[in-house]
């Protein structure tokens, strides 16, 4: 487009960052607006009270982010964030049992939240033509149903609005985005919302890793079963920066984590398996027991409004939310960010129905996650939702044999794992060469009898 452009991306989380990041390449001018006032480092902040909890970066998501700000993986590592290989470096019980450690297929990162954004928020605030806005909250979007021109901000110190025009307004808030009510007022109709909530709850602790543990001891994991007839449970252990181990477990409604510092081994112990109970029974607390219980999946479906405004785009936790323990918002936000920016170099911000066009393109990247998670977290006993219709229980049917299957035949967990951290589209399970390895099945493959830790894991961790 002619003459110059400017953007308003609102929230400054890791999905507003990466978004600006991705628009700083075709727009002149990108302003970042954030009710908060952002720590200068790795530091919690008010507005991302779920930070505290375990936070997994899969490498699908991880390419996404270095595409848009390359060198960022360097960073992370530089400090003290660990790239695991999957599945060698992943000792988790699944509920068709305990994966096998093949050679890498994939990876993941594991650090703090506070590190991750920072990283990211100081390498996009470093861009030139962007600026960000803090302590501002956005109050309603200028403009028609037709076309979006700014939006209204208004300074939380001192109460003071302003109009803040741009040619395109990028909602980045997050679970609490009130787009939906902008749009209505503005005459748009209802958005169409769905919802699945398992009650899950999470309660996570810092503690001290052993000493002398190994660089790269493993991702701990103990998955609930949605088939079981009881609450899911769950207790999953990482590595984090400054030689910690983060660990965080959940339940759904009525097998809640405690909140009491003194039960929180014991918790973790009678899950499925009490191999991150036992890790961390002689482990050095670093800090009190933290609790969240906002892990409602909820899905906004902005792309089948009848009409949509040109210069307005909604991404993020705010098109979609998905239960934590699958780990996989942060992956989502930031391929949703490339699908932005990939939509951008092929459309004119300004042109009419670009928006529209950019708005359907991002509803395509969550539905692997959606699905993935919405799909088990309804099975639990109380969970609110819709039932799963015949094709999402015919598909998982096929993931649980393919689960079973992943431990005998490489095909299979290569189509997995690939799925699993989103570096491949969901039409990888069913390949042709993950298809037919599902369809043999197991064979006479022998189930892992315990948490596959190596005997030098098992040491150096001091497993009692």
């Amino acid at each position: 487009m002619s003459g110059p452009t400017r953007a308003v991306v609102l929230g400054a989380g890791l999905t507003g960052t990466l978004a600006a990041a991705a628009l700083s390449r075709q727009l002149d001018q990108v302003t970042l607006v954030d009710g908060d006032l952002l720590p200068a480092g790795p530091q919690p902040r008010k507005g991302v009270p779920q930070a505290r909890h375990a936070h997994l970066l899969w490498s699908g998501g991880a390419r996404a982010v270095e595409s848009l700000l390359p060198g960022t993986e360097q960073r992370l590592l530089d400090a003290g964030a660990r790239k695991t290989g999957m599945p060698d470096g992943l000792v988790s019980l699944s509920p068709q049992g305990w994966l096998r450690r093949w050679p890498q297929m994939q990876y993941l990162f594991t650090c703090t939240r506070d590190l991750l954004d920072w990283t990211v928020r100081e390498q996009v605030l470093a861009r030139p033509g962007i600026e960000l806005r803090q302590g501002c909250q956005a109050e309603e979007l200028l403009g028609s149903a037709t076309r979006i021109t700014g939006v209204r901000l208004r300074d939380r110190h001192s109460g003071t609005s302003e109009d803040c025009q741009a040619d395109l307004v990028v909602d980045a808030t997050g679970r609490g985005s009130r787009a939906p009510h902008w749009l209505a007022d503005l005459g748009l109709p209802p958005v169409t919302e769905q919802t699945v909530d398992s009650g899950l709850a999470y309660a996570t602790r810092l503690f001290r890793a052993p000493p002398g543990l190994p660089a790269d001891f493993p991702v701990v994991n103990v998955q609930a079963d949605p088939h079981a007839d009881r609450p899911g449970q769950t207790a999953t252990l990482l590595t984090v920066e400054g030689g910690k181990w983060l660990v965080t477990l959940s339940g759904t409604r009525g097998g809640e984590p405690p909140a009491a510092e003194g039960d929180f081994v014991s918790f973790a112990r009678a899950v499925r398996h009490p191999v991150v109970g036992d890790l961390i029974a002689g482990a050095e607390p670093l800090g009190p027991v933290r609790t969240t219980r906002s892990s409602v999946n909820r899905r906004r479906f902005y792309e089948r409004l009848p009409h949509w405004p040109d210069g307005f785009i909604v991404l993020g936790d705010a098109v979609a939310t998905y239960n934590p323990v699958y780990g996989h918002g942060m992956s989502v936000a930031a391929q949703g960010a490339v699908a932005l920016g990939y939509g951008l170099d092929r459309h004119d911000p300004a042109a009419t129905g670009t928006a529209r066009r950019l708005q359907r393109a991002l509803a395509r990247t969550v539905e692997c996650a959606w699905t993935t998670a919405t799909t088990q977290d309804v099975l639990y006993p109380e969970a609110v939702g819709e039932a799963p219709r015949l094709p999402a229980r015919i598909l998982q049917r096929y993931m649980d044999r393919l689960m079973v299957t992943a431990n005998a035949r490489p095909a299979a967990a290569d189509a997995l794992f690939e799925a699993l951290t989103l570096s491949g589209p969901m039409t990888r399970l069913v390949s042709p060469r993950a298809a037919f390895a599902t369809l043999l099945g197991p064979g006479g493959g022998t189930p892992l009898p315990g948490p596959p830790l190596t005997a030098a894991e098992t040491r150096a961790a001091r497993v009692r």
